[in-house]
Formats: structure tokens, sequence, C-alpha cells
């Protein structure tokens, strides 16, 4: 209240018989006036800021919402690869940084709906799958029918770019795939898995989140999204990376033998010694592709054929609902990348487990 009186006061101008003063002396007090009248607006304003932006934030909370709640999508194999159905809550563990975490198991995922993103490199010799593509649309029918469930398309080269946003409606889908074009010379993958990342974020949390990467295994051209930010994305996301990769310099070997890349290759040549050279090279470099895959608990395969692609696509079909949706609620987690360990308490022989390994969590305000 006194600062209010004395912002009143200093902003009271002189009455008529107060202005006794020379030209000279009222620009005086003009100026005085205005100095006051700075001062104290500056002052208000500081008052008032915390107040404005506490209602702004009520009214605009932030997009992000942090849950404490980790959730842990667990598939289980026997010996034989075959999934393992029946187990329970007390069949597993999980540790966080190596402690054991009180844990829970939903009955009801398996029932879920499911945002799942499918994301083609069209960059680079990624044109040359297309035909190995051919039957991704219609192996997508059994996503969608699990009732709610959204299939959302991405393509990159050296950028990713939204062709069809989340739909259920299989034929618009079907129509995009089937008219994939040819992109430029760059493969951004790391951008690309955080382009998805951040739409699958945008999903419902009682939604599965699933990223179904098909491209090579090398980036080329990633510039909006470093290492440590796909990293960060991918832990604090509850998205599960289902990879299916092609190596192109492989491709071009096998091409080169089907008598199917006759635009570049020239017939009674010598060995391939250029594509075996390529393959050594990038065998030594790191694979992002089945890196990511690993990291969030999904699955990594390659494929050289219609066939085998075929093959892995009605695995990632029989393997979306098949997974045990575990989750812990940490207590005080440190900033930072925290490592997960999950097992079966009794295990059987050869019995594979295959689950996320890392989760991001941020520090308090």
């Amino acid at each position: 209240m006194l600062a209010a009186s004395r912002f009143i006061n200093a902003m009271r101008l002189p009455s008529p018989s107060e202005s006794v003063y020379g030209t000279r002396s009222r620009r005086r007090v003009g100026n005085c006036i205005h100095h006051h009248l700075s001062n104290w607006l500056l002052h208000a304003c500081l008052l008032i800021l915390p107040f404005v932006i506490g209602a702004q934030a009520q009214e605009n909370p932030r997009i992000r919402v942090q849950s404490n709640a980790v959730l842990v999508p667990t598939l289980v194999k026997d010996a034989q690869g075959h999934l393992v159905y029946g187990l329970t809550q007390k069949d597993f563990a999980i540790e966080d940084d190596g402690v054991e975490q009180n844990i829970h198991l939903d009955d009801s995922a398996e029932s879920e709906p499911a945002s799942v993103v499918v994301a083609i490199q069209t960059g680079r010799r990624a044109w040359r799958e297309f035909v190995r593509m051919r039957g991704v649309g219609p192996m997508l029918n059994s996503v969608l029918d699990q009732a709610q469930s959204q299939i959302a398309l991405v393509e990159f080269d050296s950028h990713a770019s939204l062709v069809e946003d989340f739909t259920a409606d299989q034929t618009r889908i079907d129509e995009d795939l089937k008219n994939l074009q040819p992109g430029d010379n760059g493969a951004a993958i790391r951008d690309a898995i955080d382009f998805c990342v951040h739409l699958l974020e945008q999903q419902p949390v009682e939604r599965q989140r699933v990223l179904l990467l098909v491209s090579e295994n090398r980036d080329h051209g990633s510039h909006a999204a470093s290492t440590d930010q796909v990293v960060a994305a991918i832990g604090d996301s509850n998205t599960v990376v289902y990879a299916l990769a092609f190596s192109p310099s492989l491709s071009q070997v096998l091409d080169t033998e089907r008598g199917s890349n006759r635009d570049e290759a020239y017939w009674d040549a010598p060995p391939d010694i250029i594509g075996t050279l390529l393959m050594a090279r990038n065998a030594m470099k790191k694979n992002v592709t089945k890196a990511v895959a690993e990291m969030t608990g999904g699955e990594y395969e390659m494929f050289t054929s219609r066939k085998a692609f075929e093959h892995h696509l009605v695995d990632f079909n029989n393997h979306l609902h098949g997974r045990y949706m575990l989750s812990f609620a940490p207590q005080k987690p440190h900033p930072g990348l925290h490592q997960i360990r999950v097992r079966l308490k009794q295990p059987s022989p050869g019995t594979s487990i295959l689950s996320r390994i890392t989760y991001w969590a941020f520090g308090g305000a």
C-alpha cells in the first residue's frame, strides 16, 4: 500500500495555483515527473511480474508432462525364439542403476491401442529397396485391427517429413507407400528418430508408442539432433523401436549377382571389390539403427530380400502386443541417464529378454 501511495503521489501533476514557475522550471518539473514515473513503473512491473507468470503457467501448462512411472515394455522368448506368455509380476525383477525396484505389471496392456510411426528412408540408395518393401502397406493392417490404433508415415533423406499424420485409414497409408519417391543423397537417421519420437510424445500416455524404422545402419547428414539429444529423447519417452535395416553396399553386391541393377553395374566384370570394401569399412563404424533399437527394448533385423522383409514384418505384428508392460516409480532419481536391467527371478535355460536398457531423468525445478 505504501508503494502504491508513493506511486500515486509521484504521478500527481501540480495544480494551477502551484504552476508559478517559469518555462525552464516547468521543464525541470516535467523531467522529474517523467523520471519518477519511469522508476515506479519499473518497480510496479517487478512487483506484479511473478503473479503474471504464475497465472500464465496455470493457463498454459508445458506440453511435455513428466511422469514418475518408467514404463519398461518387455518381450520374453524361449530357447527356440518363441514368445513366452503367462508370466506374472512376481516373475520379474527390475534394477535401476543396480538397485532393485518395486514393479507393476499392467495386465490390460495387450488390449491397449498403439500409435505407430513408420519411418522409411528414401535418401541415398534406399530407392533400390522399395521393391523389397512392396508388401509393407497391407501387412500393417493387423496394427489397425486393434481398436483405436493409428499409424503415421514419415519419410526421410537429408530431412524428415510427415507424409501422413496419425490415422486409422489403412487406404491412405497404402497409397502413400505405393508412391514412395527417391530422395536426395542423405540419410539423416538421428534427425528422423528425434522427429518421430516427438510425434509419439504428443500421443496419449495410455497408448503404446512404437517406431518402425526402415533404414540403413549408418547416419548420413543429421544436423538437427545430436547423439546426446537422441539418447535423451528416447530415454525420456516410452517408445519402442523396431528396426528393419538394409546395407546399401551388401544390396549392391547382391543386386549385381541377381542382375537387377543393370543401370549401375556392367556385365562380365571382375568381382565387386569396392562393394566388399565398403561392407568391411561400414562394419567398423557405429550402427545407429541397432543401438537405438536395443536401447528401447525393441528389435533389430537385417533384410536382403522381399521374403525376409515380410517375415520380419510378421514378427513385428506378432510382437507388438506380446510385450509385458512393466513399470516402476524411481525414488528421487539423479538427473541424467539411468541403466535398467530386467531379469526373470527363475529363468528357464535359453530364455532371453528384450527390454529398454535406459531411461532419462530430468532434475527438479
